[in-house]
Formats: structure tokens, sequence, C-alpha cells
């Protein structure tokens, strides 16, 4: 009964808006034992995954699995919500379609993951690594502040506000200060995400949706442009140094603070 009375008290933390975040973290003990150990092993993890069947897939629910080497494993479609999973390693492993809502995987390593149609709502990713990473499709509000993605594919990837459900605040990616070089952002949605300090040399956003995002002081030098949405999006301080295709950018005329950006 405690379990579930923490684990709901917990998932009701998560649930405050995305963007406040970083306050919701201070009020916490980030190395109390519940954020930092782990209450199975690797091979305990493989024994849960090896019983998983179709239609059932294996349930993380809440575990403690912080700090564990989990590289490689086939955790596809697995269920880890609320799960914690900081400064877990999972390089290499497969997470298609994994449910991460809630999670904690601060500082976690997940260079050369699958995340392919991945739901990553509410998750605290502040710090993690995922260079090399597919999350192509996913669906992401996750706090991303700091992360590393270079070379990460967020191809078709959801990762903007739904102003349709919206009851419990702005729920949105927060990629501030993260590194986004040649990041694979065809088609994606990035509508009113938090891209402030960003670095995105290189970027590729062909068709990507920019719509009321935020991208001061963000550095899109040599970043792919075409089709992309720039309707309200902020770029005070922001660096569009030789972008590739600003001519065929939609809405450009639209975005705000334009006179305020760093063009050479």
């Amino acid at each position: 009964m405690t379990r579930t009375i923490a684990l709901t008290a917990l998932g009701l933390a998560l649930l405050a808006t995305t963007s406040r975040a970083q306050d919701m973290m201070r009020d916490l003990d980030l190395t109390s034992p519940a954020m930092v150990s782990a209450e199975m092993s690797r091979q305990e993890v493989e024994a849960t995954l090896a019983k998983a069947i179709a239609g059932a897939p294996a349930d993380f629910t809440g575990k403690r699995l912080s700090g564990l080497d989990l590289s490689g494993l086939d955790l596809t479609k697995a269920i880890l919500r609320a799960a914690r999973l900081n400064k877990t390693k999972l390089t290499g492993a497969r997470l298609d379609g994994a449910i991460l809502d809630q999670a904690w995987l601060l500082d976690a390593d997940l260079t050369g993951a699958s995340l392919k149609g991945a739901s990553l709502f509410a998750s605290q990713m502040a710090r993690a690594r995922l260079d090399g990473a597919d999350l192509t499709g996913a669906r992401i509000t996750a706090d991303l502040t700091g992360a590393s993605m270079v070379s990460t594919s967020i191809a078709d990837a959801h990762l903007g506000a739904d102003m349709r459900n919206q009851s419990m605040g702005l729920m949105r990616a927060v990629l501030r200060s993260a590194n986004l070089e040649r990041l694979n952002a065809r088609n994606a949605d990035l509508s009113r995400v938090d891209l402030e300090f960003a670095v995105l040399r290189g970027a590729d956003l062909s068709g990507a949706s920019l719509k009321n995002a935020q991208l001061g002081g963000a550095d899109l030098t040599g970043a792919i442009v075409i089709e992309v949405d720039f309707d309200g999006a902020d770029l005070v301080s922001a660096k569009l140094i030789a972008p590739n295709g600003l001519d065929r950018a939609k809405n450009f005329d639209k975005a705000k603070n334009r006179e305020r950006l760093i063009r050479e």
C-alpha cells in the first residue's frame, strides 16, 4: 500500500507542466536511495523479459533500475512507466514502442538506442545521452535540458504541445541547452518546444514545424530549413548563419524578433 501511494504521488508530481520540471526537482532529494539504487539486477531484468508473452509486454512500472548496465537489451514495448533509470546504461538497447511515461532517466546513456514510436510523456531526461539514437515517430514531452543528441533522429516525432489537451499546463518537450548537432528532425512537430540556447548546427529540419517555438540564443548555423514553418517562432539572438533553404521556409516573415537574429 505504501509503495502504491508513493508511486501515485510521484506520478501526480510528474504530471505538472514539463516547463516547470526543474523547479519540481529542486524539492526532491536526487541522491536518495529511491533515485539512485536498483532493486533488480540485469539478470532479473532479462528473466522478466524472457517471461513476457505476445500481448503482455514486460512490466517494470515504478521499478528502481538506476545505475544498471542494460546495454543491448531488447525492451521492445516494455512498460517502464514511472521507473527510475537514472544513470542507467542503455546503449544500443531496443525500446521500440516502449512506454517511458513519467520515467526518470537523468544522466542515462541511450547512445545508439532505438526508441521508434516510444512514449516519453513527462519523462525527466536532463543531461541524458542519446547520440545516434533513433526516436522516429516517438511522442516526446520530456525534459531533455542539457541532453546530448548528436546525429539523433526524431524524424516524424511529436514533441510539440497538443493545445487541445493542456489541462495540466503546457506539456511539450524542453531541449534547453541541448546539443542537437546534425539532428534529423525531418517532418517533426516542434511547435511550442523550448529550444533556447540549443545547438542545432547542421541539423536537418526539413518539413518540421517550429510554430511558436522558443529559439532564443539557439545556434542554427548550416541547418536545413526547407519547408520549415516558422510561424510565431521566437528567434531573439538566435544564430541563423548560412542556413540551407531559407528561401523555401514557411512563414519566416511571421517569426518573432527576426531583427535580432545573428546572420553572420
